[in-house]
């Protein structure tokens, strides 16, 4: 069994094609959707997701996006975007078999970044939460079978970010004036909600999180199938979560190489960490393999073209070094 790798969603420019081309190109066991913020309000991940709310409408604001009564320019211009990724990801997709990731904002992080008409989060209104859940899984619905009609040979991973997920439990998100933070929601609701979203994709369902303390239980327990992070952010104490998720199944989507201009290491370096979690928490080297898949630790928007292509190409030869040994 190889290691896989795939990227996490980001990537600088803002050619559709060239970003497919790269994507394809890099990963051919793996390839994933690019997103390209570069463009601008609407080809941003939280853009991109608002476009997918079925009966629910954003526009832009100084402050970020804020809810509409009805479908504006930036709805139009950010579903657009979306179609255009789709139709090159399409054309250097002929004919492939395997699989496919495609990302989209969880509710949660949408909850913090999606303004009420007042200014206020939506994630201080427990209602408009739901509301959002619901608009989401809806759309989410028939962007996944459009991608499936694309690209029919396609195993379709599904993706979904979620950076915002750590400060929604502890109540860490500040409020439009910053002199406070909202309420820390109830742990039985946020998992309810990934729980519905996640039951839309009768396929492999990852959550993302660059952030700090990603709840490794809550994601298992609400279904997901595998965990994305940041590896340089772990710390021993999430071991047990970590050795839990593993054994039960879950695989580990372990952001190894930096998503910023830098030197790169040789590829078995890279994965080096890797190796010593599976020894510190005393599983078979002969699992890692079929556990781990190696990506970037977070979206490449930030770094040069160059770079992203070397940081891609570097996430493939760590994967195989993983696989070539294990111990």
């Amino acid at each position: 069994m190889s290691a896989s790798a795939t990227g996490v969603g980001s990537l600088p420019g803002g050619d559709a094609r060239e970003a497919a081309k790269t994507a394809t190109g890099s990963f051919e066991e793996f390839p994933y959707l690019p997103e390209l913020p570069a463009r601008g309000p609407g080809a941003d991940m939280i853009g991109r997701s608002l476009g997918l709310l079925v009966d629910m409408y954003a526009h832009v604001e100084p402050s970020g996006w804020r809810i509409s009564d009805r479908p504006g320019r930036d709805t139009r211009r950010a579903r657009s975007w979306l179609g255009e990724d789709l139709d090159a990801l399409e054309e250097f997709t002929q004919g492939y078999t395997g699989r496919l990731k495609v990302q989209v904002v969880g509710p949660w992080t949408l909850a913090t970044a999606l303004e009420l008409h007042g200014g206020e989060a939506m994630l201080q209104d427990a209602g408009a939460c739901r509301d959002l859940a619901g608009s989401l899984a809806e759309g989410l619905r028939e962007h996944l079978a459009d991608v499936r009609k694309r690209i029919p040979g396609a195993d379709v991973v599904l993706q979904v970010d979620e950076p915002s997920l750590t400060a929604v439990l502890l109540g860490r998100v500040r409020s439009a004036s910053g002199y406070r933070t909202y309420r820390a929601v109830d742990r039985q609701v946020v998992e309810g909600a990934l729980r519905d979203l996640f039951a839309v994709h009768d396929g492999e369902v990852v959550v993302h999180s660059c952030a700090p303390d990603v709840p490794f239980g809550l994601l298992r327990r609400a279904g997901a199938t595998g965990v994305s992070f940041d590896f340089s952010l772990l710390t021993q104490r999430e071991d047990d979560a970590i050795g839990e998720a593993v054994e039960s199944g879950v695989k580990l989507f372990a952001g190894v190489v930096p998503g910023t201009d830098g030197p790169l290491s040789d590829p078995g370096g890279s994965v080096m960490g890797v190796r010593k979690l599976w020894r510190r928490l005393g599983l078979a080297p002969g699992t890692l393999a079929e556990s781990v898949v190696v990506t970037p630790s977070c979206g490449l928007a930030g770094a040069s073209p160059a770079y992203a292509r070397a940081a891609q190409a570097h996430c493939v030869r760590a994967a195989r070094s993983l696989a070539d040994n294990p111990e």
